[in-house]
């Protein structure tokens, strides 16, 4: 019998500083996502697959991917085989982190497309190593710049299938101070596809 890493998740996701809600998955969907992807649970990204339906972290602003629950989708779903990109996680401000190879021959790592800046962001970090970061704290810090005060009750009454709009976006002069912008629920798709849209209009 194959060694789990779900252990060590489950471990780092008790410790967590903040709220971490572990949606339940649900069997077959899990083995057939695991499948699709060609791992095992011995890795961090099989065992969140094998084990939950996805995480909701720090209130809800992340949600990481897992096999699926209700409206959140499961990480083949939202992965591109053809360019190698694997998404893993979103937060509701339709940013988006996913793990890719930087260039040719490289070790995959976890990158980050903000709402703020319309551009990929190599963290260099491994999905163990980003999402033991993310569950030990990490978010706090990456997204001071992204949150207004009583964010957290306005990001938990969001639906699991939801994100934000704000107008005037983060990647204008005027929507970088998120206390004074109109906020609304939206379809998380419809978030994340604002800012692709934008990015490629730009040329980001």
């Amino acid at each position: 019998m194959e060694q789990s890493a779900w252990p060590e998740v489950a471990e780092a996701v008790a410790a967590a500083p903040y709220p971490v809600e572990v949606l339940p998955a649900d069997p077959a969907r899990a083995s057939a996502c695991l499948a699709a992807l060609e791992i095992t649970t011995r890795s961090w990204l099989g065992a969140v697959v094998a084990h939950t339906g996805g995480l909701l972290v720090d209130h809800g602003w992340l949600r990481v991917l897992g096999s699926g629950h209700g409206g959140l989708p499961d990480v083949p779903g939202e992965s591109d085989a053809a360019s190698g990109m694997v998404v893993v996680g979103y937060d509701v401000m339709g940013g988006q982190f996913a793990w890719l190879q930087p260039q040719p021959g490289a070790r995959p790592t976890i990158h980050y497309f903000g709402p703020d800046d319309l551009g990929w962001l190599d963290l260099e970090q491994g999905y163990a190593d980003w999402l033991y970061a993310v569950l030990a704290g990490s978010l706090t810090r990456f997204y001071e710049n992204l949150r207004w005060p009583g964010w957290e009750a306005e990001v938990a009454g969001l639906a699991l299938h939801q994100g934000l709009s704000v107008w005037p976006p983060p990647f204008t002069r005027e929507g970088k101070d998120l206390s004074v912008v109109s906020r609304k629920a939206v379809s998380l798709a419809e978030a994340v596809s604002f800012y692709q849209d934008a990015a490629r209009q730009l040329g980001s």
